[in-house]
């Protein structure tokens, strides 16, 4: 089909629910891990899963998603974009499945790469039948509408996954994606029809293979620099040296393309380089300070998943009013004026952590998670409205497969390198407390503060446990630290690249990308 079918606004409205529906799936997926980290690093109630392994649970969905988005939008000018979502789906339920029982750690993680897959093939297929079925006026009415499924699921994410973990196990976060998932599938085979685009975007194999490879390696070594006492070990220096090594080639052959998936000509422009230079440094920020988060209220604080679930929710409310707000300052003042103070209150309530302890009330908490919230939200919305704008219209869908990657980008190496300084600075700060103790239980405490925990509790040895509590509220601290920094220079080079204040562009700004936004809580 090469042109949109006149379709009845009643069978519009029943595939509006169709979407809406998966883009609730895909959210609910987003944020119910980060409340299971602390269950699956449990021994007894989880996987007994490491730092590192939990790194690379959250880490591989993510880094599928990042690097086959754009490849998924070609499939679906080729083969059909009903096809591919059908495909996406699947992929997703099964993987879900797979990963609700699965037995270990690396199987997990597998299954997590699967479902980054199944999400990679649904998201560009989602809105391109939205923008296929609905067209002139009705077309924004409905981006409207759908838009809010993002915020649904942000918001209950977090209490859904803790409902479910204080009630089911662990793997009960994953097992509710397959009725959602099969309705989806329903819906789709006898709602939507088959669009596809008249001229199908060619496949950019070499540009995935290259993309997928260098970051895998690079997440590869720094996450393993967080398991080792010396840096100069092979298995760290390497990958992450043969990282940045094949993510050079990647973009030497992206310049080579025609029809590149990931275009980094793009980067010429100063303001589009600056603005993704800054979004993916801010949510570089973000993933490490949202890995903090979840050990520090369920492992630290001993708050139940619903609790931390629920503790959460000031974050997604900021991140909601946020892009809005944001949305209407920059009809009236220069983005300068606008996201670069917002990014400087967002990098600050990061370094806000460095004052967190196990006797901080939990109003603060709430506080500065709402404030954390707003901030990111005014910057993520009018920022990428902005870069958008700034390309030529022949460009825009270029720039949002290139804007999209560079953030999914930062989330995976912030992911990485977060945890890996947690890691590392946890370790050095409990080996004080371990001096006499023997040999199995040294390890064992040195693995993460949450199998301290669980062997204090086995030897009955509260000591052990507030050693544990103090070294990881060290490592987060420290931690923090660093996040407020590459923050703070995400805003300077906000500052640097976006126009000078003055009066604002006459051409006017789409409307901010409200999922986008909420996508940091």
């Amino acid at each position: 089909m090469t042109t949109p079918p006149t379709l009845p606004k009643s069978r519009q409205r029943l595939i509006l629910s169709v979407l809406m529906m998966c883009s609730l799936l895909i959210w609910l997926d987003n944020t119910v891990l980060s409340t299971a980290l602390e269950t699956l690093a449990d021994p007894v109630r989880g996987l007994g899963a490491d730092p590192g392994q939990l790194q690379w649970a959250t880490g591989a969905y993510t880094l599928v998603f990042a690097t086959l988005m754009f490849t998924a939008g070609a499939l679906g000018d080729r083969f059909g974009h009903r096809t591919v979502f059908s495909a996406g789906l699947v992929v997703f339920a099964a993987s879900s499945l797979w990963a609700a029982y699965a037995a270990d750690a690396g199987l997990l993680i597998a299954a997590r790469a699967a479902m980054g897959v199944g999400s990679a093939l649904i998201t560009p297929a989602m809105m391109a039948i939205l923008m296929w079925t609905f067209t002139g006026p009705a077309r924004a009415a409905a981006i409207g509408v759908f838009s809010t499924s993002a915020g649904v699921g942000m918001a209950a994410g977090p209490v859904l996954a803790g409902f479910l973990l204080d009630h089911f196990w662990w793997g009960s976060v994953f097992l509710v994606n397959v009725p959602v998932a099969v309705s989806a599938l329903i819906g789709l085979a006898v709602l939507v029809p088959n669009f596809r685009s008249p001229t199908p975007r060619p496949l950019d194999p070499a540009g995935m293979l290259l993309s997928i490879s260098g970051l895998v390696a690079l997440a590869y070594g720094l996450i393993r620099a967080g398991q080792v006492t010396a840096w100069s070990r092979t298995d760290v220096w390497a990958p992450i040296v043969a990282g940045l090594v094949l993510l050079a080639v990647f973009v030497l052959v992206e310049l080579r393309v025609k029809v590149p998936g990931f275009d980094p000509r793009l980067f010429a422009r100063r303001a589009f380089a600056g603005g993704n230079a800054a979004l993916g440094l801010l949510l570089l920020g973000v993933a490490a300070i949202t890995f903090y988060n979840a050990f520090y209220l369920q492992g630290a604080l001993g708050y139940s998943p619903m609790k931390a679930g629920l503790a959460n929710i000031p974050t997604a409310f900021g991140a909601l009013v946020g892009a809005p707000l944001a949305s209407r300052l920059v009809r009236r003042l220069p983005l300068r004026l606008v996201a670069v103070p917002a990014l400087t209150v967002a990098a600050l309530t990061m370094g806000g952590y460095a004052f967190l302890g196990l006797q901080t009330p939990l109003v603060w908490i709430e506080i500065l998670l709402l404030v954390q919230g707003l901030s990111i939200g005014m910057v993520i919305g009018p920022v990428t409205a902005a870069m958008i704008s700034d390309l030529p219209l022949e460009q825009a869908g270029a720039g949002s497969a290139v804007t999209n990657t560079v953030r999914q980008t930062g989330s995976v190496i912030g992911i990485a390198v977060g945890g890996t300084i947690m890691s590392i600075v946890y370790r050095r700060a409990i080996e004080p407390a371990l001096e006499g103790m023997p040999g199995p239980v040294q390890e064992q405490a040195r693995v993460s503060a949450e199998q301290a925990r669980h062997v204090a509790t086995a030897l009955h040895e509260p000591a052990l446990a507030q050693a544990a509590d103090r070294a990881f509220l060290h490592a987060m601290h420290v931690g923090a630290a660093w996040v407020t920094v590459v923050a703070l220079l995400g805003a300077a080079v906000l500052l640097i690249t976006s126009p000078p204040a003055g009066k604002p562009k006459n051409h006017p700004l789409p409307e901010p990308d409200r999922e986008e936004a909420r996508s940091t809580a």
